[in-house]
C-alpha cells in the first residue's frame, strides 16, 4: 500500500472530545436548579424577604449554568502537523513578535530578556521575524537589558538550534542539569557549562544595572533616556539589532520602543502599547502576521509560531479565521494551585481600549465582524508565564481581570448587541457573557453567603428542613456537582487538595478581588473615578515552588482582605450564637436548621486561610487594622439581624 501524499494531508484536524459524563453531570444539575427554583416559586408568599433573596440568587446561578453548560458542550480539540506545512508551503509569510512590559520593578528586566531571549531562537526563518518590545516605564535599564542581551543572544540562538534545545528560555533551561538534557558528550557538556557562564555574567550586569537604577551614563546611545519622566516623555524607537544581511539562520530583528507619553493624554494601557507596536511594525517590517506574549510567557516550545501557521495557512482559514489563540499555562507553580490562579483546567484576545481586558475585548469585536479565531494548544505547551505566588498579588490580579470584564459587560460591547447587530455567534455570545459576567458574582454569592449566618442569628430559615423531601434537591445539587468538578480536575491530572483549593479560592475571590473589582466599576459609571490598570507583581525564581510555606495563605493591609475577614467573622458568631443557643424564639415555628448550620460550618471551612490568619504572624497574619475593622462590620451585621428580630 502506496503513502500518502504529503501535500493532501490536512495542516491540521479538529479531533472531538468525548463528553457524555460531563453532559450527564451537567444535565442533571440544571434540571434540579429549576427544580428547586419551583419550589421556591410555589412557597414564595410563606415565607418572607430571605426566601425571595434565596430566590433570587439561585436564579442567577442557574442562568451561569446555563452559560457554562453551552460552553462545555461540545469540547474540540485542534492536532496541527507543522512537519507537513515545511513540506506544502514553499516560504514561510514575516512574523512580528511584539512584547509589553511596564514596570521594571514589578516585572524585572531578567524576566523580559528571557521572554525576548526564547521568542529569537525559535525555530523559524530568522529573517522572517521581527522582535518588538514595548517598555511603559521608559527604562534606561530594560533599554540596556535587552542591548546586553543581543550579545548574549548572537551566542545562545545558534546553540538553541544546532543542538535543538527543546526549553529556550536560559533562565529555564540553565535549572536542569546537562546529562538529563540529553547531551551526554564531552564536547556538548563544555559549551552548555560555557553557556551558563555566559548567561550568568548577563543576570549578573543587568542585576547590577537594577540596583544601580541607571545603568550606565546617560549619553551617546542613553542620551534619549536622560531628563525624562516615565509618564511624560516623547517616543523613543531604537533598533537594538537588524537582520541587514537577511541570513536565514542568523539572529532577528530586534527593536526597543518606549511611546510617547503626556500628563493630561489618556493613553490606554497596554491596548495602546499594542496598537503603537502595531504602527511601528507596519512601518519597519510590515510582517502578515503578529504574535503577541506579555513580558514573562516565554516559549516553551520552539515550534510554536509553526503550530499556529498550521491552522492560519490551511485551505479557507486566511478567509475566516482572523487568529489562533494558545492557552495561557504556567511554570513553576505552587504545589496544588493553593491560590487557584494556574488555570488548569479553565483556559480567556487585539487591542481595543476601553477595557483593562483588552485582549477579550478585541476578541470580542473581532468576532462580531464574523471571523472566527481557533485554539492551539500543541504539547508541550507553546508559552509558559508565572503565576502570582501570594495573597496580595493574586488578589490584585483577579480584581484587575474582574474590573476589565466589567468595562466590557457595561458598554456598547456588550455581546447580545454583537449578536443581535453585527455577526457574533449566539453560542460565542453565551460563552462572552459566561466569561463577563464573573465580576457579577460578588453580588448575589455575598447575598447567598450571609443568608445562612442571618438565619441562624434570627432563627429563622431560608432552607428546605430536613423531614422535607425538597432537601434532598439541595443535597443532590451540591454532591453532583462536586463530583463533576473533581471529575475534571482528576482528568486533567491534577490532585484532590488541588481541586479543593480551587473551590474554595473561587469563594474567597468572589467575595474579596472580585467584590472590588465590581465596585470599582460601580464607581466608573457614576463618574466618580476612573479604573487604574494595576501590573501584577512579577517573579522569576521558582523556589517557592519546593518551600514549605510556600502554600500558605499571605496578607497585607490592603482593604481588600477586609470582606472575606468579616465574614469569616460573622460565621463564627453565627456558629457560637446557636451552639450557646442564644438565639430567640422561632415566629412561625420553623427556625434555623441542619441546613442553615451546615452551610456556615462550610463557608467557615472555606475561609480556614483567613481563620489561620487571625493568629498569624508577618506576612501569614491579616493585620491587626482589618480584623478589627472587620469586627465592628460584623457586629453590625449581628445588630442589624438583632434590629429585625424585635422590629
Amino acid at each position: 500500500m502506496g503513502m500518502a501524499n504529503p501535500i493532501s494531508l490536512p495542516l491540521y484536524e479538529k479531533i472531538q472530545r468525548k463528553n457524555t459524563l460531563q453532559r450527564v453531570f451537567d444535565s442533571l444539575i440544571f434540571l434540579l436548579l429549576l427544580s428547586l427554583l419551583i419550589y421556591r416559586l410555589l412557597f414564595l408568599n410563606n415565607h418572607g424577604l430571605t426566601w425571595l433573596l434565596a430566590f433570587l440568587c439561585e436564579s442567577w446561578f442557574t442562568f451561569i449554568w446555563v452559560l457554562i453548560i453551552s460552553s462545555k458542550w461540545n469540547p474540540v480539540e485542534n492536532k496541527t502537523y507543522p512537519d507537513r506545512l515545511l513540506q506544502r508551503v514553499p516560504e514561510l509569510p514575516s512574523v512580528d513578535m511584539f512584547v509589553t512590559t511596564a514596570d521594571p520593578m514589578l516585572e524585572p528586566p531578567i524576566i523580559t530578556v528571557n521572554t525576548v531571549l526564547s521568542l529569537l531562537a525559535i525555530d523559524y526563518p530568522s529573517h522572517k521575524l521581527a522582535c518588538y518590545v514595548s517598555d511603559d516605564g521608559c527604562s534606561p535599564i530594560t533599554y540596556y537589558s535587552l542591548v546586553e542581551a543581543s550579545k548574549f543572544a548572537k551566542l545562545w540562538v545558534p546553540f538553541c538550534k544546532k543542538n535543538n534545545i527543546h526549553v529556550r528560555a536560559p533562565f529555564r533551561y540553565f535549572s536542569t542539569n546537562p546529562q538529563t538534557l540529553g547531551g551526554s558528550s564531552s564536547d556538548f557538556q563544555q559549551e552548555w557549562k560555557r553557556m551558563k557562564d555566559e548567561y550568568e555574567r548577563l543576570s549578573c550586569k543587568i542585576e547590577d544595572a537594577v540596583h544601580k537604577s541607571v545603568p550606565c551614563d546617560l549619553s551617546g546611545d542613553f542620551a534619549e533616556f536622560s531628563n525624562v519622566e516615565r509618564k511624560n516623555h516623547p517616543a523613543i524607537i531604537k533598533v537594538i539589532w537588524e537582520n541587514r544581511t537577511g541570513l536565514l539562520d542568523g539572529l532577528p530583528h530586534l527593536i526597543y520602543i518606549s511611546r510617547e507619553k503626556q500628563p493630561n493624554h489618556p493613553h490606554h494601557y497596554k491596548a495602546g502599547a499594542m496598537n503603537v507596536l502595531a504602527r511601528v511594525s507596519g512601518l519597519m517590517t510590515n510582517a502578515p502576521y503578529m504574535l503577541n506574549v506579555d513580558c514573562d510567557m516565554f516559549v516553551n516550545n520552539p515550534k510554536a509560531a509553526l503550530h499556529a501557521m498550521c491552522l492560519l495557512l490551511s485551505p479557507n482559514s486566511e478567509k475566516e479565521i482572523a487568529y489562533a489563540q494558545f492557552p495561557q499555562v504556567f511554570y513553576g507553580g505552587l504545589k496544588d494551585d493553593p491560590y487557584a490562579n494556574q488555570l488548569v483546567v479553565l483556559y480567556e484576545v487585539g487591542w481595543r481600549y476601553g477595557s483593562t481586558a483588552e485582549d477579550i475585548h478585541t476578541g470580542l469585536m473581532i468576532h462580531k465582524r464574523g471571523w472566527r479565531s481557533i485554539f492551539c494548544t500543541p504539547d508541550p505547551p507553546a508559552f509558559l508565564g508565572c503565576a502570582p505566588s501570594g495573597g496580595p498579588a493574586a488578589a490584585t490580579q483577579m480584581k484587575r481581570w474582574t474590573t476589565g470584564l466589567l468595562e466590557i459587560l457595561f458598554s456598547k460591547s456588550f455581546p447580545l448587541f454583537a449578536t443581535l447587530f453585527g455577526k457574533l455567534q449566539f453560542r460565542q455570545c453565551l460563552v462572552y457573557l459566561w466569561i463577563l459576567t464573573w465580576g457579577m458574582r460578588p453580588v448575589f454569592e455575598l447575598c447567598y453567603a450571609a443568608l445562612p449566618a442571618y438565619c441562624i442569628i434570627t432563627n429563622s430559615h431560608f432552607l428546605p428542613k430536613v423531614q422535607e423531601p425538597t432537601l434532598y434537591i439541595l443535597v443532590a445539587i451540591f454532591v453532583i456537582y462536586n463530583i463533576s468538578t473533581l471529575s475534571e480536575y482528576l482528568r486533567a491530572g491534577e490532585s484532590i487538595q488541588a481541586w479543593w483549593n480551587n473551590q474554595r479560592m473561587s469563594r474567597i475571590n468572589t467575595v474579596n478581588a472580585w467584590l472590588f473589582g465590581f465596585l470599582n466599576i460601580i464607581l466608573k459609571l457614576l463618574g466618580i473615578s476612573e479604573t487604574v490598570f494595576e501590573v501584577t507583581q512579577k517573579d522569576q525564581s521558582n523556589d517557592d515552588a519546593n518551600d514549605v510555606e510556600a502554600g500558605r495563605f499571605t496578607f497585607d493591609g490592603s482593604p481588600i482582605f477586609l470582606p472575606g475577614t468579616t465574614i469569616l467573622l460573622v460565621h463564627l458568631t453565627a456558629l457560637v450564637v446557636t451552639l450557646l443557643k442564644w438565639q430567640p424564639p422561632p415566629r412561625d415555628g420553623h427556625g434555623s436548621g441542619l441546613g442553615e448550620v451546615f452551610c456556615s460550618v462550610y463557608l467557615v471551612i472555606c475561609f480556614w486561610p483567613f481563620l489561620k490568619g487571625l493568629v498569624g504572624k508577618g506576612r501569614h497574619g491579616i493585620p491587626l487594622s482589618t480584623i478589627w475593622k472587620s469586627a465592628a462590620l460584623a457586629l453590625f451585621f449581628v445588630h442589624l439581624c438583632r434590629r429585625t428580630t424585635m422590629d
